[in-house]
């Protein structure tokens, strides 16, 4: 008696009120044999629903979802309120040819120079651009099928690394050599298919892309689950031209934010930070962001359900995109019934986000039907318009949110942006409030685990569950704890945070955050042979992040520098449902900004090598 607690109806919250509540999880840190004990309690009949419980209630979950009313309904999937049209764009072609997609995102570029960026002996470093690619390609400087070879040799050295540092867990040299010729001959006769002809390209391992089987990083999905064809955003990037060079190592399931993975044996374990080799790239999209910082893919495809494309972008210093639920099509992907997941690109930089973006993109006739999504568009960057849309941009703010870092480098080095975005293009900051941000995150871990679980459930009851990782299976034991009624309430709290956010929507144009609150952890060497669970570090990493993936909005981490220990630090911008192509312009500005030389990461290779 006397636990039952009521919340305000949300309309009737005063937002302006709302206190900030700092996160606090507690939950042990483990690895090795403690790790397998823990897992084994879990699992046991009686001791582990009992052991969560008291769990979930110390971390107030229980009193949040059996103990309180929450007036509002149920939102199963994100529901978005008309939105308005963005200023200075291009609006793109969904039902056309995604190459004409591509040559309309070409469009929107600033000009391109070649001759004022070839001289590599004399100038900083940066990643080589998809157009650097195709110039190369075009003035005979080089062809796919050398890069192809100089990839080739790269893999070669990586088997052979001490330690294992695997970026795909799926490649087929021959099949990357046949790729290349039909893209060489192309050029040779003058008939590229698009600017992404030639370009070399990672998919995560829960994406399908033929010849390669989809296992999500597990040892045994592939199993039950063949490839019968691509993914339909992979079917997009090959009809540009794209060369795919395999399946890019994850965390196992997608369901961790480090990127750790113990499975494969020798050869493919765990990924590690191309600034930092022993560190984690963060994750689920652990390989795809550390290809792409290794330079040896100018883009990627990954999944994102919970930062998963902006937690390992932030954390290998490059960019990474989760666009809004239902702008890019989800079929052929091992995560496409859940409500929180996306497809998106992950790239060294803006302009080849948008061009791979402008690819992948198109809503599934059942997105069409219940989502009804704005056309799709992009900044027009060649414009002159774009400076002053850029001065009309008001940036939302929430001073205690985004000071709740691990290290203060973080919070500065963000705030040092906005102070140059107000500077240099008249920015306005708006500071800004969110309510409820803790019952957001249990909303987001309710329903990604629920969804997820439901996939699962029929394989793990046929035997598969002891072949998972030890940190899938303590995720899934958490998981399994879940009722019905839970699911249900945190659909009603996703209804309010949905309101929050629309309110907020109404003074700013876009959310600005860290993407993560801490740099790239380091990888205990005890968590290598068996997995680590460390919820206090889930908790740093996946602070600013699960608004877009709950709520269904668009979000990018691009990169703005390096803390103290020369790790990277990245910023997410948070925009309207449909407000792509605002974030983009924003992104674009802050990489012009943050234009200091790039920190060349330890781990890199020049695969193109044009001299």
């Amino acid at each position: 008696m006397g636990n039952k607690k009521r919340m305000l109806p949300v309309e009737r919250v005063d937002m302006s009120a709302a206190k900030y509540e700092q996160q606090v999880i507690k939950a042990p840190n483990l690895t090795g044999f403690w790790l397998k004990l823990f897992v084994k309690i879990l699992e046991a009949p009686l001791l582990g629903p009992l052991f969560i419980y008291f769990m979930k209630k110390d971390n107030k979950m229980i009193e949040l979802l059996r103990h309180t009313v929450i007036p509002e309904t149920p939102m199963f999937k994100p529901e978005f309120p008309p939105q308005e049209p963005e200023p200075g764009v291009i609006i793109l072609e969904e039902d056309g040819k995604p190459e004409d997609r591509v040559e309309s995102a070409l469009k929107c570029l600033p000009h391109y120079d070649p001759a004022s960026l070839w001289n590599v002996n004399s100038a900083p470093f940066r990643y080589w651009k998809i157009r650097d690619y195709a110039h190369a390609y075009r003035a005979r400087l080089a062809t796919p099928s050398m890069v192809a070879e100089h990839f080739i040799s790269v893999m070669e050295e990586f088997r052979n690394k001490k330690p294992p540092a695997p970026l795909l867990v799926s490649f087929d040299a021959e099949d990357l050599r046949k790729q290349a010729a039909a893209s060489t001959q192309r050029f040779q006769e003058g008939n590229p298919l698009s600017i992404l002809d030639g370009i070399f390209v990672a998919i995560k391992d829960d994406i399908d892309c033929l010849p390669h089987p989809s296992k999500g990083a597990t040892i045994w999905m592939h199993e039950v689950r063949p490839v019968e064809k691509d993914a339909v955003s992979v079917s997009r990037l090959r009809s540009c031209g794209v060369i795919f060079v395999g399946k890019a190592n994850m965390h196992e399931l997608g369901l961790g934010t480090t990127g750790n993975n113990p499975n494969y044996g020798k050869f493919c374990r765990t990924t590690r930070n191309p600034h930092a080799p022993e560190r984690y790239t963060g994750g689920s999209s652990s390989g795809p962001a550390a290809i792409v910082a290794s330079g040896l893919c100018s883009a990627a495809l990954g999944t994102d359900g919970g930062g998963s494309i902006r937690i390992p972008s932030s954390l290998c210093g490059v960019v990474g995109l989760k666009t809004t639920r239902g702008r890019t099509p989800m079929i052929g992907s091992l995560c496409d019934s859940g409500t929180v997941e996306i497809i998106g690109p992950i790239a060294s930089i803006v302009e080849d986000v948008m061009l791979v973006y402008a690819a992948i993109l198109g809503s599934s006739p059942a997105d069409r039907l219940c989502l009804k999504p704005a056309p799709p568009c992009l900044p027009n960057l060649s414009s002159s318009e774009s400076l002053n849309v850029m001065g009309t941009l008001r940036l939302g703010k929430y001073t205690q949110w985004f000071n709740d870092v691990y290290s203060t480098d973080i919070s500065d080095k963000c705030e040092d942006v906005l102070n140059m975005l107000s500077k240099n293009h008249g920015c306005e900051v708006t500071e800004i409030i969110i309510p409820e941000l803790n019952e957001m995150r249990d909303a987001h871990i309710i329903s990604i685990g629920s969804e997820s679980l439901s996939s699962l459930n029929p394989d793990c009851y046929d035997g598969k569950l002891s072949k998972l990782t030890l940190d899938t299976r303590t995720n899934l034991a958490l998981f399994r704890s879940f009722t019905a009624s839970d699911y249900v309430a945190a659909q009603c709290l996703r209804r309010r945070m949905m309101y929050y956010h629309m309110e907020i929507f109404k003074n700013v144009d876009v959310i600005v955050t860290p993407t993560t609150g801490m740099t790239a952890p380091i990888i205990p060497p005890s968590a290598l042979k068996f997995g680590e669970s460390n919820l206090q570090v889930s908790g740093y990493l996946m602070r600013f992040v699960v608004a877009a993936n709950l709520l269904g909005l668009p979000a990018i981490s691009v990169p703005v520098g390096y803390d103290k220990q020369g790790l990277p630090i990245g910023l997410q911008l948070i925009g309207r449902p449909w407000g792509e192509a605002s974030i983009l312009r924003l992104a674009s500005a802050v990489e012009e900004l943050c234009g200091e030389p790039k920190k060349k990461p330890a781990q890199f290779y020049d695969i193109l090598k044009v001299k």
